[in-house]
């Protein structure tokens, strides 16, 4: 596997269940008309350009169905992939091919297609110290391998879960009684290892996350003359990210207000994926 970074043992039960969830019963087209001794040829053609990602995926989920199919990768994970390229050759009793067949290209094409989404927003913040970041508006169960495919894309991970950072958002602040009142309890809470963000939407909240002394200060919705605002006020006192909308907007400009992360919720939620077959010889 070439998937680094995934937990395979966690992946499987996903696995399973999505190959439950298609094949029900038992799949009485395939067992229908194929006999059982019968073996077949396959190999993954791409339909459209992109960035490739989740072969190994899909090579998991036919080690599932049946033990024996043998999967030949050609390319790897974060290749830049062309209309007609092949790029793997499946092996092993028609049957689990068949059955097999869908799940396998369902994952790699959403995780090619977030590779692929991922990769067109780096290259237009090339040359800016602006990092592409994902959120957590991913598809429930899918969260591992979209995010393994942003960082196929050339792009970073935004925290995994709600375990992994403090993120103070607006509704938290007027939960707490405002930014300091939050910024100061979860302070008392966390560990001291943790960074905490805050969430503002305008000059003023961003000057008040940084008296109450947040690591990270998140720009949410502002227009890029408030950004770039914003930046020279917090002068490299704070990390600052940019959010709200990022997938419709331009990309380049808002790096050049010197930010350093964009978070691009669009990344996982608004997807389309990479237009892929598998087809028998």
């Amino acid at each position: 596997m070439n998937c680094k970074g995934i937990d395979w043992l966690g992946l499987d039960e996903f696995l399973l269940a999505a190959l439950k969830e298609d094949v029900g019963t038992g799949d009485i087209t395939t067992n229908s008309c194929i006999p059982a001794e019968n073996r077949a040829e396959a190999y993954y053609r791409i339909k459209e350009d992109g960035v490739l990602c989740g072969l190994s995926v899909a090579e998991r989920v036919f080690t599932l169905v049946d033990s024996t199919i043998v999967v030949t990768p050609m390319a790897k994970d974060g290749d830049r992939v062309k209309k007609g390229d092949i790029v793997a050759t499946v092996e092993g009793p028609a049957r689990g091919i068949l059955t097999g067949e869908r799940v396998g290209l369902n994952l790699m094409q959403r995780m090619s297609g977030v590779s692929t989404m991922t990769a067109k927003a780096v290259s237009q913040v090339a040359g800016t110290n602006a990092a592409i970041v994902d959120t957590r508006k991913s598809t429930p169960g899918l969260r591992v391998l979209e995010k393994y495919a942003v960082r196929v894309g050339g792009g970073k991970n935004h925290r995994f879960n709600l375990a992994d950072g403090v993120l103070i958002k607006d509704n938290h602040i007027a939960a707490a009684g405002g930014i300091r009142e939050a910024v100061e309890a979860a302070r008392n809470a966390a560990p001291h290892t943790m960074k905490i963000e805050v969430e503002t939407e305008d000059l003023e909240e961003v000057r008040q996350a940084l008296s109450a002394g947040a690591d990270i200060i998140m720009l949410d919705n502002m227009d890029v003359s408030a950004m770039r605002d914003a930046v020279v006020l917090i002068n490299g006192r704070a990390l600052v990210e940019a959010s709200g909308n990022m997938g419709d907007r331009d990309l380049s400009e808002v790096a050049k207000t010197g930010v350093n992360f964009i978070s691009i919720g669009a990344l996982t939620h608004s997807v389309k994926s990479l237009d892929i077959s598998l087809k028998f010889k």
